[in-house]
This record gives structure tokens, C-alpha cells and sequence, in this order.
């Protein structure tokens, strides 16, 4: 699955995206990234899969694309 950044999030990841297999759910793929990259522990984000705003933990499968975004702000 590919997994985009965005924002601040690309500083602490240092990628914009990253392509993943193995990982069953959004739970899982957060565990992963914080494991690997431990300053998105204390980040804020928001969680999109194929492009829907998710809340709760949600199955993934290798076609999807998910997006990590920090929080934003419109006008």
C-alpha cells in the first residue's frame, strides 16, 4: 500500500511517501511508523483512507492509499 505525508509530518518521516505490505489496519501502520519513526508519537494527524477521513481503526489491503495529514485550517 502506499502511505503519503504531508506537512510537518514529511519533516519527522523525511519522505512523502512510502510504500508498505503486511499491515492489516490503521491501527497496525500507526504502531509501525511510531516504532520506526518515534518523533510521530507526538505528532498530531489526521488519518484518510483512499481519500475518507477515518476515526476508528479500519482494515487495510495492498491497493489502498493512505494519507497522514496534521492538522489544518481553512478559510
Amino acid at each position: 500500500m502506499k502511505i503519503l505525508f504531508f506537512g510537518s509530518l514529511t519533516d519527522i518521516i523525511g519522505v512523502a511517501d512510502l510504500c508498505l505490505n503486511g499491515i492489516t489496519d490503521t491501527d497496525a501502520l500507526q504502531q509501525f511508523l511510531k516504532a520506526q519513526y518515534p518523533m510521530l508519537s507526538s505528532a498530531k494527524y489526521f488519518i484518510a483512507v483512499n481519500q475518507k477521513m477515518i476515526s476508528a481503526n479500519t482494515p487495510l489491503k495492498t491497493s489502498d492509499t493512505v494519507a497522514l495529514m496534521p492538522p489544518f485550517s481553512g478559510g
